[in-house]
């Protein structure tokens, strides 16, 4: 039996929504909502990778609500349930007949459709479908509303920007002749840390490596292994150290402080935080003295700054002093210590022994001020980029506008198109409206709504909104590689270069 809290299914949903079931009209049998991505921050932004999903449903429609109410006694359920209610709103009529019920049946009876994962999605474009199956449980649809579009939004968000991180690099590596299957790790995911809770890094952290290798994200990789049968190179990372490590041996000391650890690690990558005091004192001295210890080595360092202004320290501050370490910047420095050769685009690769990460503050605007600084200076740049929480945590559902609306309902047997579309917004907040599907025009996903019930059943064939849970059930299960395949289709597709 688990010794951690868990708060009951039930009672994961807004306070408003636990008594919309009386508020729908008398005789409601079927309430049909969606989920789209409505719109994003700038004009660049034009949809979403869609991702999560999967897991969601599985984590919290499957084991979840079977942890924490279908598997418990139901008179426990309804005594924690009404207590909950009088609690938080007092004598009230919610009752907890509606809750006995769910639990006899003991599944939760809904239909879930949903887009294939980690496909772009031009907002405005519904994601998924949520539907009751039993007229008994309409209220259920949007009961959930809560927890899915807060299980979800930080996945699919996380992957979208994952994506956006990998079209900058393709198109940088095909201009500069930087090696393809070295994008894969050029994105590494440093976030863990500043992410707003461990499962917000989990899921974040998921989406990452829908387009990515590098990840010091640990939990991620057998989340991934539960949800997505993933197998074969998930994530990886290499040795490297942190501050606390440099400063143990004594800034007098800094020196040894590198033997030691190139003797620590004779073979493979070593990446090592090399700012604790003075990074341009430990690239004009420390490294010249171990040079033919770096040289003589089977695998590469990395240098890696971690504070300052990422642009100026990779590329060179042109504020500096003529001539000044601080002037040439990180890549000329290793490159006149080092040497490098020149690849076939024309541009210097540095010396294979040598390298740079940065990951402090990184985002998108910066990788490509990054790539396009060491581009003009003549390099390929093969930096590696630590994708922490400055890029994604920095995000909210409205990032892309995410939002659950009800747009269908069968009250007895009359179908009711529901749509919202307040006067005082500009638009964004409009609604689909009737039964949804979605179709691809010329590959392009694309809403069609207003549908009736018929309408809807005839364009089954032709609706990319799949099956893919029902009454208790996953009807559909994609793998961490078809989502990284589509994810991968999706980049070529939008890629400059």
């Amino acid at each position: 039996m688990s010794h951690t809290f868990q708060v009951p299914f039930m009672l994961l949903t807004d306070g408003y929504k636990v008594d919309h079931r009386r508020q729908y009209p008398e005789g409601t049998r079927r309430v049909f909502s969606n989920m789209t991505a409505r719109k994003g921050r700038s004009d660049d932004d034009k949809g979403i990778i869609f991702f999560g999903l999967q897991a969601v449903i599985q984590k919290y429609f499957v084991e979840y609500v079977a942890d924490t109410f279908f598997c418990r006694p139901v008179d426990e359920v309804c005594d924690e349930y009404a207590a909950a209610m009088l609690g938080y709103l007092g004598p009230n009529d919610i009752g907890t007949d509606h809750i006995r019920a769910l639990h006899e049946l003991g599944y939760l009876p809904l239909e879930i459709r949903a887009v294939p994962e980690g496909q772009f999605i031009p907002y405005g474009v519904p994601c998924l479908t949520v539907e009751n199956t039993d007229d008994r449980f309409f209220w259920v649809t949007n009961y959930i509303e809560t927890l899915l579009s807060a299980a979800l939004w930080q996945a699919t968000t996380s992957a979208t920007t994952a994506f956006k991180y990998r079209v900058l690099l393709e198109d940088w590596a095909a201009v500069t002749g930087v090696a393809p299957e070295f994008v894969d790790w050029q994105a590494h995911d440093f976030s863990f840390r500043g992410m707003s809770s461990v499962e917000s890094a989990i899921f974040s952290g998921m989406g990452h490596l829908t387009s990515f290798t590098g990840t010091d994200t640990i939990p991620a990789i057998p989340t991934l292994k539960h949800y997505y049968a993933a197998t074969g190179l998930i994530g990886g990372s290499v040795a490297a150290t942190e501050h606390s490590v440099m400063c143990a041996g004594g800034q007098d000391d800094e020196f040894e402080t590198y033997d030691r650890l190139l003797d620590l690690y004779p073979t493979g990558i070593l990446s090592v935080v090399s700012d604790t005091w003075d990074l341009w004192k430990v690239i004009t001295e420390i490294l010249p003295r171990l040079k033919d210890k770096i040289m003589a080595r089977n695998g590469k360092l990395v240098i890696r700054p971690d504070s300052g202004d990422p642009v100026k320290i990779m590329c060179g501050d042109p504020d500096a002093p003529a001539g000044s370490p601080a002037a040439k910047g990180v890549y000329v420095l290793l490159y006149e210590i080092f040497g490098g050769t020149i690849n076939e685009a024309g541009y210097i690769v540095l010396e294979s022994h040598i390298g740079a990460i940065y990951g402090d503050s990184i985002n998108l605007d910066r990788c490509n001020r990054i790539e396009d600084g060491l581009a003009n200076l003549g390099f390929a740049p093969y930096p590696v980029y630590g994708v922490g929480s400055f890029t994604y945590q920095y995000n909210t559902r409205d990032t892309h506008g995410f939002a659950m609306k009800a747009t269908w309902s069968l009250v007895g047997d009359e179908e009711h198109q529901l749509w919202k579309k307040p006067v005082t917004d500009d638009g964004g907040k409009t609604s689909a409206k009737g039964r949804v599907a979605v179709e691809r025009v010329n590959d392009v996903p694309t809403l069609v709504d207003h549908l009736d019930y018929e309408q809807w059943v005839s364009l089954a064939d032709e609706d990319a909104l799949l099956l893919v849970f029902r009454n208790g059930l996953q009807k559909r299960t994609y793998t961490l590689d078809e989502v990284r395949a589509n994810v991968r289709a999706e980049v070529t597709k939008r890629r400059k270069v």
